[in-house]
């Protein structure tokens, strides 16, 4: 191993970049979704789906700044994204069909 090569366990210098990157469009969508979908009381699988999006963009941003999470912290914060975004596509893909 030479001396220039990166350590696995070594403080990553980046490591804010993917959940930045997911946050920005995805927390205004959550939050928005959560206001729309927790307002009737009962549990639906839209709300699970938005809990599991909240859960995995406290994970990207709670995993250790390590370089070898990177890869599990920019799959938790494109997964949170993508949930994220899903309720959108739906509502989309709706009004496509029916516009």
């Amino acid at each position: 191993m030479n001396k220039e090569d990166p350590q696995l366990h070594a403080a990553h210098a980046t490591w804010w970049k993917a959940p930045m990157a997911a946050t920005l469009p995805g927390l205004p969508l959550l939050v928005g979704e959560s206001c729309m979908f927790f307002a009737d009381g009962h549990a639906s699988g839209m709300e699970i789906l938005i809990i599991a999006a909240m859960l995995s963009l406290a994970l990207a941003w709670l995993l250790p700044h390590r370089r070898s999470l990177r890869v599990p912290r920019m799959l938790a914060a494109g997964a949170a994204l993508g949930i994220a975004l899903l309720p959108l596509a739906l509502l989309l893909g709706i009004a496509v069909a029916y516009g």
